[in-house]
């Protein structure tokens, strides 16, 4: 392991990076020789960039399946030295500073790096270099109970209002088209429909957003209200389908009626629920870009 200050990560950082509690990195390191951290004088640990590969490959590898022992022998042959000292980019050190605040619940905190990032790259840098791999870690994090309710919640909340403010800033016509974004009933994750509007309002779209989770029945309802021209739909996850089962088919049958709009949606659950599952007038997108260069 080198030996320069930039690869002595503590393992406080290293927990934040990789998403692992100190416990488990430690049990790695005793029971699976995973990582062999240097020891400073004072007996604390510091680990390389190397280590944070090495646990990050290992704690993807157990998610797929694989036993620790498995994918630490895996890792170790895998992931190579670096070549080069490292040197973190503005982008990675956002997203981590990002998450450790998150781990801390510190609003203030969260919203000046999200200030600071997005003044120093620009909109659309900030939105998928730093927003959209953040809420993927955050996600992940919420899901294998890495973090509680009210942490993924007060990280959400901040990075959602700042979207929502960035979104009011840029002004459009008043009488520019009208994109409609709401996630299915029993979806409950909205903000990557805040990303798509904001993208959408750089590039002249009007947008409101329906709130999550909308009762059956009430996206056909707005639409029938706002007339926009374009709808956007989401489904993160098939909780959704679930728990409204035919709510999307239900949709399906009303864009028919309605051909003078175009209406999409998109997100894992969906992409996941579309495989088995066939729909006539609402169209599967990846990303809102092509949509709105039509």
């Amino acid at each position: 392991m080198s030996n320069t200050l930039d690869s002595m990560l503590s393992i406080q950082q290293v927990s934040v990076r990789t998403g692992l509690t100190k416990p488990v990195i430690r049990k790695w390191e005793d029971r699976y020789k995973t990582v062999e951290p240097k020891r400073l004088e004072n007996g604390r640990r510091v680990y390389s960039e190397r280590d944070v590969q090495i646990l990050q490959a290992v704690r993807n590898l157990v998610d797929e399946g694989m036993s620790i022992q498995q994918a630490t022998t895996y890792a170790l042959e895998n992931v190579p030295e670096p070549i080069a000292q490292h040197t973190s980019s503005p982008i990675s050190d956002y997203c981590f500073r990002l998450l450790e605040e998150g781990t801390n619940c510190n609003v203030p905190a969260i919203h000046h790096i999200l200030q600071e990032a997005h003044h120093k790259l620009g909109i659309l840098p900030f939105l998928d270099q730093v927003v959209s791999p953040l809420l993927l870690e955050v996600g992940y994090r919420w899901e294998k109970a890495q973090w509680d309710p009210f942490q993924e919640s007060v990280c959400s909340t901040v990075i959602r209002d700042y979207l929502v403010g960035l979104r009011h800033e840029i002004q459009v016509p008043s009488d520019a088209p009208l994109i409609l974004a709401a996630c299915l009933p029993g979806e409950a994750h909205d903000l990557p429909l805040c990303i798509l509007l904001l993208k959408a309002r750089m590039m002249g779209y009007r947008g409101y957003l329906i709130s999550s989770s909308p009762a059956p029945g009430s996206i056909e309802h707005l639409v029938r209200q706002f007339k926009p021209a374009v709808v956007l739909l989401s489904a993160m996850s098939l909780v959704p389908f679930q728990l409204c089962p035919g709510s999307l088919e239900e949709i399906d049958e009303f864009a028919h009626y309605n051909p003078h709009i175009r209406f999409f949606v998109g997100g894992i659950g969906a992409k996941s629920y579309l495989q088995t599952h066939n729909l006539q007038s609402v169209a599967f997108a990846e990303a809102i870009e092509p949509i709105l260069e039509e």
